[in-house]
This record gives structure tokens, C-alpha cells and sequence, in this order.
């Protein structure tokens, strides 16, 4: 049966994307049959007619992943908003009967799922049904890895991330650091206080620039877990 995890940040431009497809990479290169999913894309480009889901592009590039990075995506928008705001000006508003069936399916050609989040924790998905980033997570029964950046401010972020997620009865398992300079004393010690301050294990830590993830990719596979939806 098919293992997934759902990757968020502390917000917006910590690189989620970006790890996401190192951690795709990692995996696929050390032999894990692994996919990728995302649930909603804003800020699409137009070419000829057609939105072009950027995000999927990268990770399926850089993850080596021979597919059409449209099929990975259920919802995609022109407006870099956040979904629901998106689709009140675009239409086409996020169904979370879709979703759940779009993952399903994305989960069946895979023994392990990397389902990426949009924006931060606290993204609206849909105004009127009132479904947010975090109901998409229960409802996949999915636990989750938090992308933070390492630099100044990070510990706030990470802090104030874990707690809201705890509190809604998120799993969480394991942080991953961006933009890490190794040898940095802010860097090595917000990973050091990370970890102190929220009792999770920061399971990577990502050099600026870098093309792979210096990792153990069994760890990066142990925070992954059956989804409750496929259960």
C-alpha cells in the first residue's frame, strides 16, 4: 500500500517547492517508486491557451518524474493568489471530492506520495465551504513535514507552525531547513534551537543552490505513512 506525506512551510517563499522536488529526487534516486500531488496551483502561467502549473513542472524536472505536470495538480489558477481568492475571479472552486479521488489515484501509481501544500499552514482553499489547507491534510489522513527557511526569524515561524498544528491534531514528522549555510552560527543554531523548542527533528538541511539533499534518504522515507483515506 501506498506511504505518503503532505509537505508544508511556515509561509510563503521558504522554498517548499523547491525542497519538495530535492525530496522527490532523493527518494526516486534511492530506489523509492515516488510521485508527487498537489491540490491547488495559483500563480500559473498562460501559454497558448493552456495554464502552465509551474510548480509541478519543477518538481517533476528536477525529480525526474515522465509525466504531464498537469495530471498532478486537481486545481490550477492564473492569479498568484491564494486558491479561494483565486477562484472567486477565475471560477472552478476546489471540490474536496476531487481531491480525495485525485489523490487516490495519483497515490495507486506509487509506493510513496509527496503531496505538497499551497502557501503556509493557514491557506483559505475555498471561501464559501469555508475548506482550508489544513482539512485537506485530515482529510488524506496524511502526517506532514514543515519547510522553514534557516535564517533570522525562522524560530517564530517554525514555533508558531508546529503549535497551530498540534492544536488541530496535525501530525508532524520532521522539519527541513532552506538556505542553510553550514558553519553559519545563526543557521546552526536556530536547526539546534528548532529542535529544542518544538521536540522535532529537523530531517534535512538544504544548502542554497544545492542540487540534492544531503540526507539519508530511509529517513526521509520513515516520515512517511499510510494515508487514512486509502486505509
Amino acid at each position: 500500500m501506498t506511504k505518503g506525506v503532505f509537505i508544508t512551510g511556515t509561509g510563503t517563499d521558504v522554498g517548499k517547492t523547491y525542497v519538495t522536488a530535492l525530496v522527490v529526487k532523493k527518494l526516486r534516486k534511492a530506489g523509492y517508486n515516488t510521485g508527487y500531488y498537489k491540490a491547488a496551483l495559483s500563480g500559473a502561467e498562460e501559454k497558448d491557451g493552456k495554464l502552465i502549473p509551474g510548480d509541478a513542472e519543477l518538481v517533476c524536472r528536477i525529480a525526474g518524474i515522465d509525466k504531464d505536470p498537469a495530471e498532478c495538480v486537481s486545481y490550477i489558477y492564473k492569479n498568484a493568489y491564494s486558491p479561494h481568492l483565486a477562484a472567486l475571479l477565475e471560477g472552478n472552486p476546489v471540490e474536496m471530492d476531487i481531491v480525495t479521488e485525485d489523490f487516490k489515484r495519483a497515490a495507486s501509481e506509487y509506493s510513496y506520495i509527496t503531496v505538497e501544500g499551497s502557501g503556509g499552514i493557514v491557506c483559505p482553499i475555498r471561501y464559501d465551504k469555508k475548506i482550508m489547507l489544513e482539512d485537506i491534510v485530515k482529510t488524506l489522513g496524511l502526517p506532514s513535514i514543515i519547510v522553514a527557511d534557516a535564517g533570522l526569524g525562522t524560530l517564530n515561524s517554525i514555533v508558531l507552525t508546529v503549535e497551530y498544528m498540534r492544536a488541530r491534531g496535525m501530525k508532524i514528522n520532521g522539519i527541513i531547513l532552506n538556505n542553510f549555510h553550514p558553519g553559519s552560527l545563526l543557521d546552526e543554531n536556530n536547526a539546534k534551537m528548532a529542535e529544542e523548542l518544538t521536540g522535532i527533528k529537523i530531517i534535512a538541511k538544504i544548502e542554497p543552490g544545492a542540487n540534492d539533499i544531503d540526507a539519508d534518504a530511509a529517513l526521509l522515507a520513515s516520515a512517511y505513512e499510510y494515508p487514512e483515506v486509502i486505509s
